[in-house]
């Protein structure tokens, strides 16, 4: 929508081909339908280091239009935004409808004719005055779509920017189709794997734990005893492991470290506090519950749904008052709190990953342009590239800098070969 808005403002006549009956249907779901549009952070070095070694691809991108582009963008459309914790930039409304909404009013106010319900057959590749020459015997760049259901059966136009996303909740339509038209048109796919993905463990234990929020919690991963990397912030207990923001943003390492072997995830509930100090506060709050049974002591220190299982994993009687808990079964507690592990069984699938990992290899794209370096009309954006970041409003963002980026650079790049800045 941002690719055909943009390139339409510029003058282009513009068809945007949609497989669903509606637009923007992935958009509607992003941060639980409230849509975290992007990310507060405006100095484009710190935005370029989030993206670790693919954010050196995005610098101009997020130079022609980064984040408080996209903020006034919206706003200038009626919807007024609000920054939260994390510098995560939400619509004020709270709803993610308001954000597909304005971005329809943009293509209406420059007449992008939208197709809905047309799934794309095929690329068809052909000779055209545009080839820069032949590729794995391609010898010439796209220059007609073929698909169902349309009254001639092609599209012909100029110029293509294929943006239909990777393969993460395919559900909404992201079946991983733009791949085959990349690899067809002799592009180089770096394998899609799931990215921003809940991670399963094996440990029954944790369904007994589903649903429970943990704030200002820090989870590292071992591997071989040795730890390889640890998050602070907020995590959730699922029914078969563990999701929410930092989990989301460690688990491609996780994905990876588990192609070599055991992970390990432990959980230290009470950060704040090194073993010292949190012997100290529960000797303290069993002297204040002396008379309670154990299983009753621990409402001050612990969230409801955790203490059972805590109580259950203690091996410590649960009917035994505090005032006879031992020091080694407190031992036992403590390094319950501080260090609550669970054996990683896998990462969840596609269903449930937020982004991709993976696509079109961008050694094979003008960072400058979006435009293929092999097929003289063709353009990429959003996350078909080989391009993921972490959660917080970060993914967006690269789909609305490299979608505005690809839609100016196709209505411009060839009228005088001048971009416009």
């Amino acid at each position: 929508m941002m690719a055909a808005g943009r390139a339409a403002e510029l003058g282009a006549r513009v068809v945007l081909i949609e497989k669903n009956n509606r637009l923007g249907v992935k958009l509607l779901i992003t941060g639980k339908g409230r849509c975290n549009i992007t990310n507060a952070e405006f100095d484009n070095k710190k935005l370029v280091e989030k993206f670790g070694r693919q954010g050196k691809f995005l610098h101009s991108a997020f130079h022609h239009f980064g984040p408080q582009d996209i903020i006034d963008f919206f706003n200038e459309r009626g919807v007024k935004t609000k920054v939260e914790r994390g510098q995560r930039v939400f619509p004020v409304s709270d709803s993610s409808l308001d954000v597909q909404r304005a971005l329809e009013s943009y293509l209406r106010d420059y007449q992008v004719v939208v197709v809905r319900n047309l799934t794309v057959k095929k690329i068809i590749i052909e000779d055209s005055p545009l080839t820069k020459g032949g590729y794995r015997g391609v010898a010439g760049a796209i220059s007609r779509i073929e698909k169902i259901k349309f009254s001639k059966g092609e599209v012909t136009a100029d110029k293509y920017i294929i943006a239909t996303g990777g393969m993460a909740y395919p559900a909404t339509g992201s079946s991983g189709d733009g791949y085959g038209w990349a690899k067809k048109s002799s592009h180089t796919i770096v394998s899609p794997s799931p990215a921003l993905v809940p991670i399963n463990v094996k440990s029954e234990i944790v369904a007994e734990l589903e649903g429970l929020s943990l704030k200002n919690v820090n989870i590292s991963v071992y591997q071989d005893q040795k730890k390889k990397l640890d998050r602070f912030g907020e995590a959730i207990f699922t029914a078969h492991g563990l999701s929410g923001p930092i989990i989301l943003d460690m688990s491609y390492e996780v994905g990876e470290l588990l192609k070599k072997g055991k992970v390990e995830l432990q959980i230290d509930f009470k950060p704040a506090l090194d073993f010292i100090a949190l012997d100290k506060r529960v000797q303290s709050d069993f002297a204040k519950n002396s008379n309670r049974l154990f299983r009753n002591s621990l409402d001050e220190l612990l969230p409801q749904k955790l203490i059972p299982v805590i109580v259950k994993l203690s091996n410590i009687n649960p009917n035994q008052k505090v005032n006879s808990v031992t020091k080694e079964e407190r031992k036992v507690l403590l390094h319950l709190l501080k260090e609550f592990k669970l054996e990683v069984k896998s990462l969840a699938g596609f269903d449930r990953a937020i982004v991709t990992a993976g696509g079109v290899d961008l050694s094979e794209i003008d960072p400058r342009t979006m435009k293929s370096k092999k097929i003289d009309n063709l353009y990429f954006a959003g996350e078909i590239i080989d391009v993921d970041g972490p959660t917080g409003g970060y993914s967006l963002q690269v789909c609305w800098s490299t979608g505005y980026l690809a839609g100016q650079s196709a209505a411009t790049v060839g009228k005088n070969d001048k971009m416009v800045k």
